[in-house]
């Protein structure tokens, strides 16, 4: 019987649809986080009799057939890069990004990676890093005697030292044609792929490009009462096929009871 499979299907979709659920609720407070979707699609069909050709030789044109689902699948899970609301942290090093853009970083291997979460700190040696040691692009060292440290809306990082105000350096950020095919690898960071395009490089408060707000956070983007409905309608959903499989393993059940 296939609503045994067709439901099966189902139930997989509706738990998947749950585990996406559970990773938004998680990280309600990790910074800069982007909230996911699952994205569902429909099987294969099987066709029992096709539409648009004679019943019989010609005859009349058949204007409906008989084709039947076969079930649904998980396409793709979905990144809504969507700006999250600020948080004041009063902190210096901390930098929130308004509009598109990402903040660039370094790798232990070289390689650039991306960022929302600019809760950026110094280093033993005075670079500006993530909080997992990163180095910010491009890399800046704040003097070990400065007594203040400002970043302006177009990126301009500034030191006061002995009084006088010296330029550290200039912050970039990188825009993307299609930030859903970023690759999440964890830690807060993205990674360029075929599917995201390759990193369109610019200045903030540049048009296209986000402006920054020193002493600031973004917050994640997860609504509670957006994912509380989702995982209430995701759990129905899941209930119903498993009622599918048990009306079907009835009826059967009573086809193999009728034959004996």
């Amino acid at each position: 019987m296939k609503a045994l499979a067709i439901a099966a299907t189902g139930m997989n979709a509706q738990q998947t649809n749950l585990e996406v659920i559970a990773n938004n609720i998680a990280n309600i407070n990790t910074t800069g986080y982007k909230r996911a979707r699952a994205e569902f699609s429909d099987l294969l069909y099987q066709t029992e009799r096709a539409a648009g050709v004679p019943n019989r030789a010609n005859q009349a044109v058949v204007p409906e057939g008989v084709i039947i689902g076969l079930g649904v699948k998980t396409a793709a899970v979905r990144n809504l890069h969507l700006q999250g609301g600020l948080v004041s942290t009063g902190n210096s090093f901390d930098m929130a990004l308004i509009g598109r853009g990402w903040f660039q970083i370094e790798a232990p291997d070289g390689t650039t990676l991306y960022t929302r979460a600019g809760a950026f700190n110094t280093n033993a040696d005075g670079q500006i890093v993530t909080l997992d040691g990163y180095t910010v692009v491009p890399g800046m060292t704040v003097p070990v005697d400065a007594t203040e440290v400002t970043v302006n809306k177009s990126g301009q990082v500034f030191a006061t030292v002995a009084g006088q105000q010296q330029e550290l350096g200039q912050i970039t950020l990188a825009n993307f044609v299609n930030e859903a095919g970023l690759e999440p690898m964890g830690e807060n960071l993205f990674r360029e792929t075929a599917a995201s395009g390759a990193a369109n490089v610019g200045t903030p408060n540049e048009e296209g490009f986000a402006y920054i707000q020193q002493n600031y956070l973004e917050s994640s983007n997860v609504d509670p009462v957006k994912e509380i409905t989702d995982l209430i309608s995701a759990q129905r959903a899941y209930e119903m096929n498993s009622k599918i499989i048990q009306a079907a393993d009835e009826m059967a059940a009573v086809v193999s009871k009728n034959l004996r």
